[in-house]
């Protein structure tokens, strides 16, 4: 504003007349606030107006001077939503600091009261909001600060107890955290030191002739054979290795000299495993180590199993086509990737008139007289022998992550015959693992059903029509894609991999059905959900990938973009990009690329329970930490013919912080290290909390809901706050599954994850019918402006932001 506005001459003028002292900075806003307010033709606005725009220029530094005063006080629990709030109720342009408080106090009370059902539940839910948002544990005394506020926002009487009580508890839990991080770096120190002794007791192959009674050709020859287990092998700077060797190993071989000299003769070596048929039944018998793995699944190897390994592209009929086989079979499984396509099989099943039971991770439907079960591949049953099994999205044998799970299924699914689905990518790892168990394997090529297309130009935002589906690669791109849609009057549903399987279900079917025009997802859309889209738009041609901001790969824009073209829906499915987001040409290179050549045809595995005790057994240790170090370094060689070990560092994380929790079997701490947490949410700080609630002998609450919001007015921090509250769910209800006893509140954790869901799912629904209605009301040339995404390849060359994996 200049000097001489009216704004200006309208502020001056009631500064003078009200006394109020208004700093220089403050204003220029103070002016267009004031400006807003005018009448045209008017320099004057009368007191309570005045007094309105002062108050409206000042409520972000109340809300800041709360913040401090709050923090000063040890109130660590308050938010930045609850000052601006308070701050937002003052009407008075120079309240004191107790006023500020005052007023806080009231929304405060408010939020602590509606954030749980009792005072106890809603100490616990500020205490976990603080530690998934911060890692912050609340010290004692600010236990204690919180419970007296919690006790006033419920009412109690002050001499309930509770508030001292709750300090109680604290002290207590204080004392059981020093305690159980005291003794996990005692009990790591002595494994290590365990470890080391081991090492240094190691012997190099000169000893190898003496300790087995052999000659040192016949022990090289033996070595080649895969007979003679090498401990460690120590790269030497000439380029050589030095083999060392476990004596107690060598000495328990001796047994078996005469076999070896005079018996079968022996496989060749880089195909030699305990799990064929060719193998005697004498090693079949021994405890399975990780480089025989196939013979670990006793009851799979007793079975004269058929592999059929049908692939092709996405729209293809794969499921189909095995789904009927199932349907037809007396008894069988399918297994899926995800808990929502899981649910899809026992769908499909149950269609088609076969009674079918459900199994994953965090929930069970068990169908009286059912033969057939739908699962999660995690879940697959190893001990029942059935008829037909399928297991699907094979590709994911070379997940990092998951890749060890497929490896497991396919080995050991105890089918006479198994239905292997799969992208053609999929096919030389599948082939390799049923040589490995002595399966024939027959091959079925299906190609896609309708014809899938490259556009011929990138998409400008403007031009989206309807069943169109844009592509990002994180969250908060899907967000800001969505707000800017939004603004502009589309009807958007939106699906990304921190949304529950019911959410996306429910998203996906907004989409199918018309109530929604135009979809946004991360690639989570890859596997599962049946959707309608006409054409997919990448919007980005660059991911991140966990280590790496990298280009996609073909596989990728294949799964992605064979989405688009649903068959019986739309005749073709076309695979765009959008404006600004990269070449078109690479997207079409991409489709037309052959399978890749997988860089490493051993499949990926990783121990169980049973092999687990096994290795403790061996080692005679019951600390989960030293067994796995054990298999880190030498169970299975990083040179092994056959397999190779799984990427296992969250499992040893766990194990590693679980070291100093008493009171749990070494079977109970690895089902803890296969829990599904995050750790990006301290989620393996969380899981040691509970481990220490149920040594202990006390029940572990489930997580709360907390406050939700009405789903209107709710912003992204809420959403992600909300979404992160149902990851602790699914981790309680995962663990409640497997200890019943120690995680005894399922009903309630069942009705937390509903109303979580229906909570989010209004979110996105009723955001998205306000801001259509607001968008109609806003004039053309206020809506929002053009989306800019971040090149891809063939684009200007500059990186888009990076995304967090979905």
């Amino acid at each position: 504003m200049t000097s001489n506005s009216p704004a200006a001459s309208a502020v001056a003028a009631a500064i003078a007349e009200t006394g109020l002292t208004v700093e220089t900075r403050e204003l220029p806003k103070l002016e267009r606030t004031v400006a807003r307010a005018l009448v045209p033709g008017q320099d004057r606005v009368d007191d309570a107006t005045f007094r309105a725009a002062l108050c409206t220029v000042r409520r972000k530094p109340w809300g800041s001077r709360l913040m401090d005063l709050t923090r000063r006080a040890g109130q660590v629990w308050v938010t930045r939503a609850d000052t601006e709030a308070a701050a937002a109720t003052i009407d008075e342009p120079e309240p004191a600091d107790a006023q500020l408080l005052d007023a806080l106090g009231v929304v405060v009370r408010a939020r602590l009261r509606a954030s749980a059902p009792t005072p106890e539940a809603a100490v616990e839910t500020v205490r976990a909001d603080l530690f998934d948002g911060t890692g912050r544990v609340l010290t004692p005394a600010e236990t204690e600060t919180l419970s007296r506020a919690v006790a006033e926002a419920f009412a109690l009487d002050p001499q309930s107890g509770f508030v001292e009580g709750m300090r109680r508890d604290a002290d207590i839990r204080r004392q059981e955290q020093e305690a159980i991080e005291q003794a996990a770096r005692t009990r790591r120190t002595e494994e290590e030191r365990r470890l080391q002794e081991w090492e240094t007791s190691l012997v190099g192959f000169s000893e190898v002739p003496r300790l087995l009674r052999c000659s040192g050709k016949e022990a090289l020859r033996w070595i080649a054979e895969n007979r003679l287990p090498v401990a460690r092998r120590v790269p030497q700077p000439d380029g050589t290795e030095h083999w060392e060797f476990d004596p107690r190993e060598l000495v328990a071989l001796r047994k078996h000299l005469p076999e070896w000299r005079g018996g079968a003769p022996t496989s060749p070596a880089l195909v030699p495993d305990a799990g064929t048929r060719k193998v005697g039944n004498a090693v079949i018998a021994r405890v399975a180590a990780l480089d025989r793995y196939a013979a670990h699944f006793k009851t799979a190897r007793a079975l004269k199993r058929r592999i059929t390994l049908v692939t092709g592209p996405t729209n293809s009929g794969k499921s189909h086509t095995a789904l009927e086989a199932l349907a037809r079979a007396e008894s069988g499984m399918a297994l899926a990737p995800l808990r929502l396509l899981a649910h899809e099989f026992r769908e499909a099943l149950t269609a088609r008139g076969v009674p079918t039971s459900l199994a994953t991770g965090e929930e069970r439907i068990d169908v009286p007289g059912s033969r057939h079960l739908a699962a999660t591949v995690e879940m697959c049953p190893l001990h029942n022998p059935v008829d037909v099994a399928i297991i699907d999205e094979a590709q994911m044998l070379s997940d990092p992550d998951r890749g060890a799970a497929w490896t497991a299924a396919i080995m050991g699914a105890p089918a006479r015959h198994l239905y292997v689905l799969g992208a053609p990518d999929c096919v030389p790892m599948v082939r390799r693992i049923a040589e490995l168990c002595g399966d024939p394997l027959d091959e079925v090529r299906l190609e896609r059903k309708g014809p899938l297309v490259t556009a011929s130009e990138a998409v400008q935002v403007k031009d989206l029509k309807p069943h169109d589906a844009l592509i990002a690669f994180s969250r908060r791109e899907v967000l800001d894609l969505r707000a800017l849609l939004l603004a502009r009057g589309r009807k958007v549903a939106v699906v990304y991999g921190a949304l529950s399987p019911e959410v996306r279900r429910a998203e996906a079917q907004r989409f199918n059905d018309g109530a929604a025009d135009i979809l946004i997802a991360t690639d989570a859309i890859g596997m599962g959900l049946n959707l309608t889209i006409r054409r997919v738009i990448f919007t980005a041609l660059r991911k991140f990938d966990g280590t790496q901001t990298r280009d996609l790969n073909a596989q990728e824009v294949k799964q992605i973009g064979g989405r688009a073209g649903r068959y019986g829906k739309h005749e073709q499915g076309v695979v765009a990009v959008l404006a600004g987001a990269g070449s078109v040409s690479f997207v079409r290179a991409m489709l037309a690329a052959p399978p890749a050549e997988p860089t490493d045809l051993r499949p990926q595995v990783q121990p169980d329970s049973d092999i687990i005790q096994a290795v403790a057994a061996e080692i005679g240790s019951e600390s989960l930490f030293g067994v796995l170090s054990r298999i880190r370094r030498a169970v299975l060689r990083h040179d092994d013919p056959n397999y190779r070990l799984a990427n296992m560092e969250q499992a040893f994380a766990i194990a590693t912080a679980l070291e100093g929790v008493t009171g749990l079997t070494l079977a109970q701490r690895w089902v803890y290290a296969m829990c599904p947490v995050d750790d990006r949410d301290n989620g393996i700080q969380r899981l040691v909390q509970w481990a220490a609630d149920h040594a202990a002998g006390r029940p572990v609450i489930p997580p709360g809901t907390g406050r939700l919001p009405p789903a209107e007015s709710a912003d992204r921090i809420e959403l992600e706050r909300a979404e992160k509250r149902h990851k602790r769910l699914v981790a309680w209800r995962w663990l409640a599954l497997r200890f019943p006893d120690a995680y005894r509140a399922n009903e309630d954790a069942e009705d937390a994850t509903a109303r979580l869901n229906d909570w989010i799912e209004d979110v996105l629904r009723q955001q998205s019918s306000r801001a259509r209605a607001d968008n109609a009301e806003q004039p053309a040339h206020k809506r929002s402006g053009p989306y800019k995404p971040g090149k891809g390849p063939g684009g200007n060359g500059r990186k888009p932001r990076s995304a967090a994996r979905t």
